[in-house]
């Protein structure tokens, strides 16, 4: 069945997301925070929007952005490294504000693995585990999760992902050349982009909603292994790894991916 969907942040991900689903016969609303990108979703068949969200302002028509949609999907990092001192919480309570007086019945939020801190136990985290990472950035994801879940007006599912890597996001480059390189025993956690969409998709077509998901490759090879191997195959300089101290690192577990969505990944680790 055909669904009406709008995505906020047609990013790295949201936009082939978004030019997927209109592939997939699905009527799509994207923003963008650059008027220079308006052209190529348009010429992808979405729907484009100029928005720029802030803690006490949406510029752009957030409205029509919105309007007739069922679906949002919000993908929208914090941007914390770059803007140290705003405050994403607040910029999405204020889009909470917009959703509530639309016809959206359902959300969907895009967040983060990295809501679970790591430790030197290394423990196997699910969608049990309670999320209880203290950056900054951790403590904003969380608390916007929250923002949303506990919202009367419409029902959520949280998709947390694991580092995303993709055809232009290269691992290898990620820490090539690098000296005395942390956790080097810490299992890695990340994810493809076409998991990334294949899982969205998946939960859209399953109308799986007020639940949460987590999803990272299903291998876990050390940080040391993997970054060696990747670099070693396009041959960059190894990074240098520091083995002074005890290891932190998590394992995220996707089973639930694999065994409710009945999801199958494409890229393996």
């Amino acid at each position: 069945m055909n669904k009406r969907i709008s995505i906020i942040g047609c990013g790295w991900l949201g936009l082939p997301l978004a030019a997927e689903l209109v592939i997939n016969g699905h009527s799509v609303k994207g923003s963008t925070t650059s008027a220079d990108k308006l052209d190529l979703l348009k010429a992808a068949g979405i729907d484009p929007f100029e928005v720029k969200i802030f803690e006490d302002k949406i510029d752009g028509n957030i409205h029509d952005c919105l309007k007739d949609s069922e679906i949002l999907i919000i993908n929208i990092p914090p941007g914390l490294r770059k803007h140290p001192n705003s405050d994403f919480t607040e910029k999405m309570a204020l889009l909470c504000e917009h959703i509530e007086h639309s016809e959206i019945e359902k959300v969907l939020y895009v967040s983060s693995t990295s809501v679970y801190e790591e430790s030197s136990d290394m423990p196997i985290i699910t969608e049990e585990s309670t999320p209880n990472a203290q950056s900054e950035t951790a403590k904003q994801l969380i608390a916007t999760e929250q923002l949303f879940k506990t919202n009367q007006n419409f029902q959520t599912t949280i998709v947390r992902f694991g580092g995303l890597i993709g055809d232009d996001r290269d691992p290898s480059k990620f820490l090539s050349g690098k000296k005395e390189v942390k956790d080097p025993l810490g299992p890695v956690n990340l994810i493809h982009q076409h998991d990334c969409i294949g899982i969205i998709k998946a939960i859209l077509k399953n109308e799986h909603w007020q639940t949460e998901f987590n999803a990272a490759a299903p291998q876990h090879p050390t940080k040391e292994v993997y970054y060696t191997t990747v670099c070693d195959a396009k041959n960059l300089p190894r990074p240098q790894f520091d083995h002074s101290s005890l290891s932190n690192g998590k394992f995220i577990s996707s089973k639930k991916v694999e065994q409710i969505l009945k999801y199958v990944f494409l890229h393996t680790l």
